[in-house]
């Protein structure tokens, strides 16, 4: 009776195995196509031997989880186009019944509010050279967002340092991508949060990618409950340096392991996200009263929230980890209002931007983006270049609603007196013709002919008594008829 029962064990562990690993290839109806790319070796800065380490493992990764993946490794500037533009060309191909998941490890800058990949080439002497060397983040998104896909997933473990000395007045880390504002199926997680930079690792992977190896194994775990728990193991194992941060606007349900749902999800986990990133201050200080402060720290950094790091601060200000929080939370503001300011991209944007935020990394670039839109519209008609009304965006540390009481001044005061000047001394076009002339009384007839020259010989007859009644009437009205042209200005 022993052999039998082993036997019927081994068998049924047999098929658990095989069903374990032919999961993501059955359950998922959807194909499923991955660019993996690692940068590694950069010619001008030293190497981060974590990308490629980071690249391999997810390679393997994706492919378990029923992927066809596409892995490249340190590429120029025109092999990372390629590289995109073959993927591109593969996801379209496939169907609009299609996952395309894109990870990249290496580094990655922000330069005047846009992200950039950086080849292994990338040699920039000046932060004017990453739009000519660099890849456009972008260009990634709009490239992949242009063709129907059933989802689109952008993993970036690409906020470490900046490593090169010409760009010194870059801004940290990567810039804000709101998913929202573009096509909608769209999912993009970054290592750490905006404007923060990631740490490389003391093992052979980043913090980011390691939790992600582990987490995203786990079955049956749609992609955001996977990624708010890499971004709590990731702040556990960086001590809350480092807490990664995505952005979503998919339509449908989807697991790296298990069966993902049809693009008709359940309204309920809808309703449930967006309570979550709706709940207030207010809602937040319910939710966390009583609670330990370990345990309410995790729930803040699962949500990655304003309001929730703004009422953890304020229930736990003695707690050790609040520092590091206060932090996270002033920096997730200026990133915010940095995001809007660039989005809006008008003088009111940057010079709220700069009330609140004059001293940060940003606001060199701030100023120089200031200075371009002034530059870009002087010189247009009075209505364009007039003054718009305040921009209520999150500009202030404390609020991120508050609008700045007064503009402030502008970084190039000479533009707005010259157009002054031009609109107050324009005098108007119709004064001129409209004002009457003076009123002048025709002189008489007589008296023109009086001033005439009397022609040779003897006048004729209807002349002679003409100028004889002529006499006659001006001697008649006071008998100084020349004086009464002559003085016509005189008297009138």
């Amino acid at each position: 009776m022993r052999r039998p029962a082993f036997s019927n064990f081994l068998l049924a562990s047999g098929f658990l195995a095989l069903a374990q690993v032919m999961t993501p290839s059955d359950a998922a109806a959807e194909a499923r196509l991955a660019l993996v790319i690692g940068q590694s070796a950069y010619r001008t800065v030293p190497e981060l031997p974590n990308a490629a380490n980071d690249a391999k493992g997810m390679t393997e990764l994706l492919g378990n989880a029923g992927f066809t993946v596409t892995t490249a490794a340190n590429l120029a500037q025109n092999e990372m186009r390629a590289a995109i533009s073959d993927f591109a060309g593969k996801v379209g191909a496939s169907g609009a019944d299609t996952v395309a998941l894109v990870f990249y490890a290496g580094h990655g800058l922000q330069i005047d509010g846009e992200n950039y990949l950086v080849p292994v080439d990338l040699d920039p002497k000046r932060e004017a050279d990453i739009p000519l060397q660099g890849v456009r983040l972008n260009d990634l998104l709009n490239t992949l967002g242009a063709l129907p896909t059933r989802a689109r997933i952008f993993m970036l473990d690409a906020c470490r340092n900046n490593p090169f000395p010409a760009l010194s007045g870059a801004g940290h880390g990567l810039a804000i991508v709101d998913t929202k504002a573009g096509a909608p199926g769209s999912f993009i997680s970054y290592s750490t949060s905006p404007g923060a930079e990631a740490e490389d690792g003391n093992g052979i992977d980043s913090p980011y990618t390691t939790a992600a190896l582990t987490i995203a194994k786990q079955p049956n775990l749609p992609i955001e409950e996977v990624f708010k728990r890499i971004r709590v193991a990731v702040a556990q194992s960086t001590d809350g340096r480092q807490i990664p941060w995505e952005s979503s606007s998919l339509t449908t349900d989807f697991k790296f392991f298990g069966e993902s749902s049809q693009p008709s999800s359940l309204p309920g986990a809808d309703s449930m996200a967006l309570a979550s990133a709706t709940r207030s201050v207010e809602d937040w200080r319910k939710e966390l009263r009583g609670k330990p402060a370990k345990v309410a720290y995790e729930l803040v950094i699962t949500e990655d929230t304003v309001p929730a790091y703004q009422a953890y601060i304020e229930l736990y200000a003695q707690d050790a980890r609040t520092p590091r929080l206060r932090t996270v939370l002033e920096r997730r503001r200026q990133m915010l209002a940095w995001e809007r300011a660039v989005s809006i991209n008008t003088r009111a944007s940057f010079e709220a931007y700069l009330v609140n935020w004059d001293n940060s990394d940003l606001a060199a670039t701030a100023r120089r983006l200031l200075l371009r839109v002034q530059n870009r519209n002087y010189g247009l008609p009075v209505a364009a270049t007039a003054t718009p009304a305040p921009v209520a965006v999150a500009m202030a540390p404390t609020c991120p609603c508050s609008t700045p009481a007064a503009p402030a001044t502008p970084v190039n005061p000479s533009v707005a007196p010259i157009i002054k000047k031009r609109v107050d001394d324009t005098p108007p076009k119709r004064k001129v013709v409209e004002t009457p002339p003076k009123r002048r009384p025709a002189p008489p007839p007589e008296e023109v002919v009086y001033e005439r020259a009397p022609p040779a010989g003897p006048p004729p007859g209807a002349v002679m008594q003409g100028i004889g009644i002529g006499i006659g009437i001006g001697m008649g009205m006071g008998g100084r008829g020349g004086d009464h042209y002559r003085g016509d200005d005189r008297r009138y």
